[in-house]
């Protein structure tokens, strides 16, 4: 059996709409719709970690990795230069690299969007103690 030429990654609608714009750039269309094609895959732990090959915009070659959890991924195709895939009889594209990265791209370490931020909750107000309960003689059991 032949090497393979890389992988395409699908994934759910929802986690499309739940990374929104972030993964825009990572995404290519085809005939089975939108999808991340990359040259390597791990998908030994929660995190599925896709390499992608890239140029910046100076032209040099950069590996990226996009991981993504699992339950994003709807499917993953593994592309080779012989073979077709998919549901029709149609011979897998050739491997593209991404775009140039752009300058106005956030930076790795900014804030994400995606996720909403934590707030701060007011601490409860001390309550006062209450007065303990009376005992009344009229409560207590007879002795006899």
């Amino acid at each position: 059996m032949n090497e393979s030429d890389g992988y395409v990654v699908y994934l759910f609608p929802a986690a499309l709409e739940a990374l929104g714009e972030a993964i825009k750039p990572y995404l290519r269309e085809g005939p089975g719709g939108e999808h991340i094609l990359c040259h390597e895959i791990d998908t030994a732990g929660s995190l599925i970690e896709m390499t992608i090959e890239a140029a910046t915009d100076e032209g040099h070659s950069v590996a990226l990795e996009l991981m993504v959890p699992q339950q994003m991924v709807r499917m993953i195709v593994s592309a080779r230069s012989d073979a077709a895939f998919g549901f029709s009889p149609r011979v897998a594209p050739a491997l593209m690299t991404l775009p140039p990265l752009s300058r106005a791209a956030p930076k790795a370490d900014a804030p994400t969007h995606a996720i909403p931020q934590p707030v701060e909750t007011p601490a409860p107000k001390p309550e006062a103690p209450e007065a303990p309960a009376a005992t009344s003689q009229a409560n207590l059991p007879p002795e006899g």
